[in-house]
């Protein structure tokens, strides 16, 4: 037993799960924690990608009664075929554009420096969309129509870019098409189930020689960490966007990444490969 990979997964995990819902990117955070780490191989890639899946899980665990919901009207309930609709509409983007650049993105991108450039950028987009005047046409998910799922899934696309965060970008999104936070919020972690689980199966596959048996324990150790982590993560979040708006995520994201790129810059912490 690797009990130094063992700790670097749960380490990673806990990562994972506090940030995946967040609008501060769980991918950033992962690649950033990673070389930290010195877990940075293309095994570790795979790692950061499928132990999405078990913040993934915490969604399904939360709203378990609306997906089951959901996949018993799926034949008979015009809600539950709107719901079921909204969703795969509003993924189909991204699912197609990481089908086709996974590879190039990770090889360009997954870096600290471009990961901290986004952190900032993304923080500043955030910082605009708070302060413009925010006109609610869209209460909650139920309301949603499937012309506002594309465009949300449209904005889910730049959450390629690792630092950029799909959680910002589809939270952030829905704000500026005039969904309400609760309904943004709530319609984000939706999405995240088929993102997550399409990016952990494709990821799983195209690298599926790198994998051995001995891999599966710091697997499993990740993903569960993520799972529990992420579930508290999104009672508290849920919590928060009733009195709160995301500019204290923007100003950290901002600090972060300003952070990261002092630290390369003064040879003060060795980004590899950065």
């Amino acid at each position: 037993m690797d009990v130094p990979l063992l700790l670097k997964a749960l380490i990673l995990g806990l990562v994972e799960g506090l940030t995946e819902f967040l609008p501060i990117s769980s991918t950033g955070h992962l690649i950033l924690a990673g070389h930290l780490l010195g877990w940075t191989d293309r095994k570790a890639e795979v790692f950061e990608v499928v132990i999405q899946t078990g913040a993934m899980l915490a969604i399904v665990w939360e709203y378990r009664e609306r997906f089951l919901r959901v996949l018993a009207g799926l034949w008979s309930d015009a809600g539950a075929q709107r719901f079921a609709v909204n969703v795969a509409v509003a993924f189909l983007p991204a699912g197609v554009l990481g089908a086709i650049f996974a590879s190039r993105i990770k090889e360009l991108l997954f870096r600290p420096v471009p990961v901290a450039l986004a952190f900032i950028v993304g923080g500043f987009v955030i910082l605009y969309a708070e302060r413009r005047q925010h006109r609610v046409r869209v209460e909650s998910v139920d309301e949603l129509h499937w012309s506002d799922a594309l465009k949300i899934g449209l904005a889910q696309c730049l959450a390629l870019v690792p630092g950029t965060s799909r959680a910002g970008a589809t939270i952030i999104g829905g704000l500026l098409f005039g969904l309400s936070r609760r309904a943004a919020t709530e319609f984000s972690f939706f999405l995240a189930v088929p993102t997550l689980v399409g990016a952990g199966a494709y990821d799983l596959y195209e690298h599926r020689e790198l994998l051995e048996l001995a891999d599966l324990g710091p697997f499993l150790v990740g993903s569960a960490t993520a799972f529990v982590s992420a579930f508290f993560c999104v009672r508290w979040l849920l919590r928060f966007v009733a009195s709160h708006d995301f500019t204290p995520f923007a100003w950290y994201r901002i600090a972060f990444g300003a952070l990261v790129l002092a630290t390369a810059w003064s040879g003060l912490v060795e980004w590899t490969a950065g």
